[in-house]
């Protein structure tokens, strides 16, 4: 690596403290989701036919943000990882295409979650 042509070089020290630093970052982020999951199945316990669909567009939304928060820290792992500026690239570029297809999808089935759960409310508002 001491020899690569594009100067780009990390020291195995500083790799490998951002490796820790990566997974410590994501133990943290762990820790705080699962407090977070506990924290809205008591508030669920109380639903209503109006707030069980807003309780499935949130659990939907806290597992997608959950998705990106990992496939963030898999592409930091990836980053601290690369050998090469060429890579680093690929790296980006792959990273934000599967996150712009993943939004994309994530995007469709809030809004058809959500105006099923409107239905729902409405349709129980007539009642």
């Amino acid at each position: 690596m001491a020899n690569d042509k594009s100067g780009f070089e990390v020291p195995d020290q500083m790799r490998d403290f951002a490796d820790k630093s990566v997974d410590q970052a994501r133990k943290a982020f762990d820790d705080f989701m699962s407090m977070t999951q506990k924290a809205v199945a008591n508030v669920e316990g109380s639903a209503s036919v109006a707030q069980s669909g807003a309780t499935d567009v949130n659990k939907k939304t806290l597992s997608y943000a959950e998705e990106h928060v990992d496939a963030a820290f898999k592409f930091a792992q990836q980053m601290v990882r690369a050998k090469d500026v060429d890579e680093v690239v690929s790296l980006q570029r792959d990273y934000m295409r599967k996150q712009m297809e993943s939004l994309g999808e994530q995007t469709r089935d809030l809004s058809a979650t959500a105006t099923k759960a409107a239905k729902k409310a409405s349709d129980a508002a007539k009642e």
